[in-house]
């Protein structure tokens, strides 16, 4: 799609496929309910892509981290500290958590506090590895349920974490502290604090 202007119908979702360097395909779902709608020479109603698909998090966008939620109260508030570290990294001023199902705050509630606190585009985040159901079904649903009560709000549910490679990163970090706690090395990690599950069996 170009990123001019182009004739489309006032309501409508946009399904945008593309391919990243390593050939890996990537599915963004973007609901746009009220895009800034311009008359032409034609007296046509046109779309001006480039004002609702700005590239980048602005001031004005408000970022939901959500997870698939979990009955363990302990899970759930870990969300919450990930949360207040990738606000604290990325200085994004509306960030918020939630959680698909079975805890609060929801997709719902966490999509009013953004449009509360001056958001006028909401990014969905979820926090899967992979793409399986609830990216495809789930969160756009969720989502779009969401949306309804804020007419003008437009939205994107971006991929999961996916085949990244500071991923690699992670794992390696998480694997070599493990067995530096188990060596004797290191204290517990806040996921295993409590749990006795990080040792030799």
């Amino acid at each position: 799609m170009a990123m001019g202007s182009v004739s489309l119908p006032h309501h409508f979702t946009v399904k945008r496929c593309s391919l990243s360097e390593s050939r890996t395909k990537k599915l963004i779902w973007a609901h746009t309910k009220s895009f800034n709608l311009q008359r032409g020479p034609s007296r046509t109603k046109y779309l001006s892509v480039k004002s609702c698909l700005r590239a980048g998090v602005g001031d004005k966008d408000g970022v939901i981290i959500v997870d698939h939620g979990s009955r363990r109260r302990e899970s759930n508030l870990m969300l919450n500290e990930f949360v207040a570290m990738f606000r604290d990294k990325t200085g994004y001023p509306i960030v918020e958590p939630a959680h698909m199902e079975l805890a609060e705050p929801s997709i719902k509630d966490a999509f009013s506090l953004c449009v509360q606190q001056g958001a006028n585009r909401v990014i969905v985040s979820p926090f899967f590895l992979f793409p399986g159901r609830h990216w495809h079904q789930d969160i756009p649903s969720l989502t779009a349920e969401a949306a309804k009560e804020h007419p003008g709000i437009n939205y994107i549910v971006t991929a999961p974490l996916g085949l990244h490679e500071l991923l690699v990163d992670v794992v390696n970090d998480r694997i070599n502290h493990c067995l530096s706690h188990i060596a004797g090395d290191a204290d517990k990690c806040a996921v295993c604090a409590g749990t006795n599950k990080c040792r030799l069996y």
